[in-house]
């Protein structure tokens, strides 16, 4: 992203003490100011200098300033140019901002309207740019989406083709809420950008938000916005994330850590579809698909959290689950060559061998990061590797802990297997009283691994 501390910024005007005036108007050390008193001259600059910002004036020699912005358009896309103007020549800024302008002051001009036209660019430049970087962010996308997305999901077991095909049906349907469920580092924000981009909103925004980042005292300022002077502080109009994300997908990650007086109003403007501006009065209806996200199981979301029922419903019209690596294991060699590949282009280097060893050690491991644990653990042994091979000692693979109690599963009168894993989820329910969550962090699986075992051997609770 651009910084105010490296903002370039050409100004082009025949007149030496329009260009002088401006630049003293602009001495900062966040600014570099570059000047040209003709077209070839700023062209000469472009092309040698990455200019964020150029000032143009509508009257120049060589070549009108109509013509300079679309030339500039053309042959340095990346770059927005703000206009100068007299009062008398509003028709060619009209022109000009159809263009592609971003923004004008006129002769004779103020400083503050200077300043306020650099700061209105500078703020488009960032939002520009986190778009970009939001494209550039996915890392694991399967190739039933690249003409889509441009990336691919990787990963062969049934698990993932079956999350494949519960993304592709539920993005067609694009007002549908959806909840995402899985652990840490699975890559639920990365199914919810899927869903998005392969829906008919992917030409809008897509807002992520961490809900248990979120303090009470800024709730409603951040969802619903609020005008300006509405509390002490508030020197400006602010648009709110669902304001935001108008037409697009607001992704609400950890939505089981929202605190219970919060749900309530959270609640009602899902039932609404209307919010109202801290200091207004004034309804504003939205259309916003709501994704949300949670590493909690889901009948402890209601159940055992305090989240509300009422908004669990309203949020959870289509779940998806994602499951921990440990379970969908033949992934592993997939992921583990795609990371490699894309660590190599990163970094430059061209390591085209790994060692069978890495690949036996991974599939033993539990990966309790999940596929962010792997990534990881890929990038420290690409950055260490200085061969085309990489080896067991360029992995740093923690131990699990060892248990501190262990279900004895097994004995030498029965070695069933089928009976053996019924015997050991009866006694892990037994000694946490049933309680399905607590369970599954005994037996080392996700409540869902859980309870699809348990209503596959019918065990009474």
């Amino acid at each position: 992203m651009v910084s105010i501390s490296n903002l370039r910024i050409l100004i082009l005007d025949d007149e030496q003490l329009v260009r002088d005036e401006l630049s003293e108007f602009l001495i900062d050390p966040n600014f570099k100011i570059f000047k040209a008193g003709s077209p070839s001259e700023a062209f000469n600059i472009m092309e040698v200098n990455d200019i964020h910002i150029a000032i143009v004036d509508v009257n120049l020699p060589e070549m009108s300033g109509l013509d300079v912005l679309e030339k500039i358009k053309e042959d340095f896309p990346e770059i927005e140019v703000i206009m100068i103007s007299g009062y008398s020549e509003m028709d060619s800024v009209i022109h000009a901002m159809r263009l592609g302008a971003l923004d004008f002051f006129t002769k004779p001009f103020r400083l503050s309207e200077v300043e306020s036209a650099i700061e209105r660019t500078k703020k488009f430049i960032h939002l520009n740019k986190s778009l970009i970087e939001i494209k550039r962010n996915y890392s694991i996308i399967t190739k039933e989406f690249y003409e889509a997305m441009g990336y691919e999901i990787i990963g062969d077991s049934p698990q993932m083709r079956n999350l494949i095909n519960l993304i592709s049906k539920v993005a067609k349907a694009d007002n549908t809420s959806v909840l995402i469920t899985g652990e840490s580092g699975t890559g639920k924000e990365l199914v919810a950008r899927a869903i998005h981009y392969l829906s008919n909103r992917k030409d809008n925004c897509f807002y992520a938000v961490n809900c248990s980042a979120i303090p009470e005292s800024l709730f409603e300022s951040e969802f619903f916005g609020h005008t300006k002077g509405a509390f002490t502080g508030a020197s400006d109009t602010k648009t709110g994330w669902f304001e935001a994300a108008n037409d697009g997908t607001l992704f609400l990650d950890e939505i089981g850590d929202m605190q219970l007086n919060l749900q309530t109003k959270f609640l009602r403007v899902l039932e609404d579809r209307k919010i109202m501006k801290v200091g207004s009065n004034v309804e504003i209806p939205f259309d916003t698909r709501i994704i949300a996200a949670t590493n909690q199981n889901i009948e402890g979301l209601h159940s055992e959290k305090g989240f509300r029922l009422d908004l669990y419903h309203r949020i959870s019209s289509f779940v998806i689950h994602i499951d921990p690596l440990r379970e969908r294991k033949e992934d592993i060699p997939l992921l583990l060559d795609y990371f490699v590949k894309y660590f190599n282009r990163v970094m430059g280097k061209n390591i085209n061998e790994i060692d069978g060893a890495v690949i036996k050690r991974l599939l033993a491991y539990q990966f309790p990061g999940n596929v962010r644990e792997l990534k990881n653990m890929v990038e420290r042994a690409v950055i260490i590797c200085d061969t085309n091979r990489l080896s067991l000692s360029h992995f740093q693979l923690s131990h699990p802990k060892e248990e501190q109690k262990k279900i004895n599963f097994a004995t030498d009168d029965n070695l069933d297997l089928e009976l053996v894993e019924v015997d050991c989820i009866k006694k892990a329910l037994e000694r946490t009283n049933n309680n399905k969550s607590k369970a599954a962090d005994l037996l080392n699986i996700t409540w869902q691994s859980l309870d699809r075992r348990i209503k596959k051997y019918k065990i009474e609770m």
